[in-house]
């Protein structure tokens, strides 16, 4: 379980993005961070792991601290914390394979980490998870040749190489076309079931989070404004996260890029 308890953080300016949130999260949840452009969800998601120093609050997972670690400390509790980037933050030169092995550079020594030989079963914990997210036959390739659907998937499986306690996820799907979006959430969200796996996506495509998780979490000017089920996520919650718009033009537009998927998929059925 994660467990943030008056989270604060205050620049130098004197700008405070994060201001008094607290929520938990237990095992096996997802939770959609929803909120405009500027209201602290990378903030909080980087103060989780503490990329950025929080100023006040504190953040526990299976009720071990994390804020208030030393520097050796911490580099232990950010290999139980596995983080999946917008931008995939792959080594492009790198095989597919490689990368998924860099997931457990945390766990190795120096001459293995600089050398990456990795033992066996590590190599054979990376060969399953490239298979459980459907990349087993481009474990060879350059990560480089790889399309965005296929460099995020990558992305998960390093990040599950970690074997973490937690997932951050950071807009894993910005820069997705609408069905693989779909894809990579679906895939999240059953990985996470399959492991009792916590985890926090950043997201700003809001019918996509109602469609998937199960908790949606809004953020706007650094505090939470709505916490609760898709469906609670009425027209009312969204104008006090986002402001006044046309909501039901939204959700109009989101049934029919559903409709349209369910259309292709029959398509594809039917001439296979």
């Amino acid at each position: 379980m994660l467990t943030i308890q008056n989270l604060t953080k205050t620049y130098k300016t004197g700008d405070k993005a994060l201001s008094d949130v607290s929520f938990t999260v237990p095992k096996g949840q997802v939770v959609g961070l929803i909120g405009p452009s500027g209201a602290g969800k990378s903030t909080l998601i980087r103060c989780i792991n503490r990329l950025v120093e929080p100023t006040a609050g504190t953040i526990a997972l299976s009720g071990k601290p994390i804020t208030g670690l030393g520097a050796g400390e911490l580099r232990r509790m950010r290999r139980r914390i596995g983080m999946i980037f917008q931008e995939y933050a792959l080594v492009e030169r790198l095989t597919v394979m490689e990368n998924v092995l860099s997931g457990r550079l945390g766990y190795v020594g120096f001459w293995t980490s600089l050398t990456r030989r990795f033992g066996p079963d590590d190599i054979r914990r990376a060969y399953r998870l490239l298979d459980r997210v459907g990349l087993m036959d481009h474990a060879d390739k350059r990560a480089d040749a790889l399309s965005g659907g296929q460099r995020q998937r990558v992305g998960i499986a390093r990040a599950l190489a970690q074997e973490p306690e937690l997932l951050l996820v950071d807009e894993p799907t910005a820069s997705l076309d609408p069905k693989t979006s779909r894809q990579i959430m679906r895939l999240l969200i059953e990985i996470c079931d399959e492991n009792g796996l916590p985890a926090i996506v950043n997201i700003h495509d809001v019918p996509l989070a109602q469609q998937f998780v199960a908790r949606i979490i809004g953020l706007r000017a650094g505090r939470v404004v709505f916490d609760g089920t898709p469906e609670q996520l009425t027209h009312e919650a969204l104008t006090s996260i986002y402001g006044a718009e046309d909501w039901a033009a939204m959700k109009k537009g989101t049934e029919e890029d559903e409709a349209a998927e369910r259309d292709a998929r029959r398509h594809m059925a039917e001439i296979g």
